[in-house]
């Protein structure tokens, strides 16, 4: 086992230490971009004196409780939102299967978790089920399947038009790593019980940055690359013009402005982030989320290091707890460190073990990826066969 890990090294960093992480750095993206999410960087600069630079406290300080329109939710002071929630119980749900998932997984398996299992909700510092927490888009999920018995894999449609899969996700592209078409394969039908449209899209297009980010040699340019082969209209279009915009910026806070102008186009919820337009989050091949090609921008802008990448998802404002969350999944699983008192300040104020689901995820991606060798040894036996010649099986 250690002669595997040396070699492993010798690779780049091991699969485990990508699961870690882009899960523990998705959850500080969350955590940092909480307390500043819905506003504009001019207004966080305003609120906080200049850029912020790391965990932060309410927007309304002391009054959180009652301050709308965000109370009861005591966003900041290290909480992570429902996006590291949702990405937890997905990873659950993968600790049940041990297999690959599809939209019957979310509705055997992670629907009962969102409404029977109380757990610590850290905004709300109490212990309740998730249900409580998340937003209209994810109640969606019980509403549809529990309640309307849906087909799982058509459940998605009429939803809000979001980023609601997309941010928890991750977990899809991990179990996947280094095959990002297998990852936007996989999310796409998992999407399915929950999204549709762009949104559902946008959910393959992460898992599969995730994926390739883990690949050996990864850098920002091959995940975008990879990204552009697999996304569809208006997402593709939005990655395309953000990251090259994007290419043009070595720091996040050049890239602020011009990145909010490149992804506008394709963006519905219009300029002001608390009052959408009329056509806000519907579906359409011509639109995108703007979390995605803007949390890979800022990859991009970052050279692929986490810190800086984060940073510059949290000042953009706007969803950027969900972008932070983006950014810090991909830049994690490219191996860029997560800053240790980061993670052990959001861990410990959100009461939560950041680590063990990354264990717990790394055991499932290994079965998983043994399990589907096996799979494709039999396949390429058996058409061997059909085709009447000798059996070529890979390595």
């Amino acid at each position: 086992m250690q002669h595997k890990e040396e070699e492993s090294r010798e690779m780049g960093v091991p699969l485990d230490e990508r699961i870690t992480g882009a899960l523990v750095g998705a959850a500080v993206g969350d955590a940092l971009g909480g307390p500043v999410e819905g506003y504009s960087p001019e207004q966080i600069a305003e609120r906080h004196g200049g850029r912020v630079h790391g965990v932060v406290g309410p927007w309304h300080g002391d009054a959180w409780r009652t301050a709308r329109p965000l109370a009861p939710y005591h966003k900041g002071d290290g909480h992570v939102t429902d996006d590291t929630l949702m990405t937890h119980a997905l990873v659950r749900v993968y600790a049940t299967v041990r297999d690959h998932l599809d939209a019957y997984a979310v509705a055997d398996h992670l629907v009962p978790d969102l409404m029977t299992n109380p757990r610590w909700i850290p905004e709300l510092e109490a212990e309740a089920i998730l249900l409580r927490r998340v937003f209209l888009a994810e109640k969606w999920l019980v509403a549809r399947l529990h309640y309307g018995h849906v087909d799982p894999r058509e459940a998605g449609v009429g939803n809000i038009v979001n980023c609601g899969a997309a941010m928890y996700v991750a977990p899809v592209g991990l179990v996947n790593a280094a095959h990002p078409a297998a990852a936007y394969a996989e999310a796409l039908d998992v999407a399915g019980a929950h999204q549709s449209s762009y949104g559902r899209e946008a959910a393959g297009v992460l898992a599969a940055a995730v994926a390739a980010a883990c690949a050996p040699g990864a850098t920002p340019d091959s995940v975008v690359a990879a990204c552009l082969s697999l996304a569809k209209d208006g997402t593709r279009a939005a990655i395309e013009r953000v990251c090259e915009e994007a290419s043009r910026h070595t720091d996040f806070e050049s890239a602020l402005r011009p990145l909010r102008e490149a992804v506008a186009p394709y963006d519905t919820v219009g300029p002001d982030y608390r009052s959408p337009s009329l056509g806000a989050r519907r579906p359409s091949r011509l639109h995108s989320i703007e979390e995605l090609p803007v949390a890979l921008g800022m990859v991009v802008v970052a050279g692929g290091d986490f810190r800086h990448a984060v940073l510059g998802a949290v000042n953009y404002g706007r969803d950027c707890d969900s972008i932070a969350t983006m950014a810090g999944a991909v830049t994690g699983a490219l191996g860029s460190p997560v800053p240790e008192d980061w993670a052990k300040t959001v861990a410990e104020a959100s009461r939560l073990d950041l680590w063990e689901p990354a264990v717990t995820l790394t055991g499932v991606a290994r079965e998983v990826f043994e399990r589907d060798v096996r799979r494709r040894r039999a396949h390429e036996r058996a058409f061997a066969e059909l085709a009447g010649g000798a059996p070529e099986c890979s390595d």
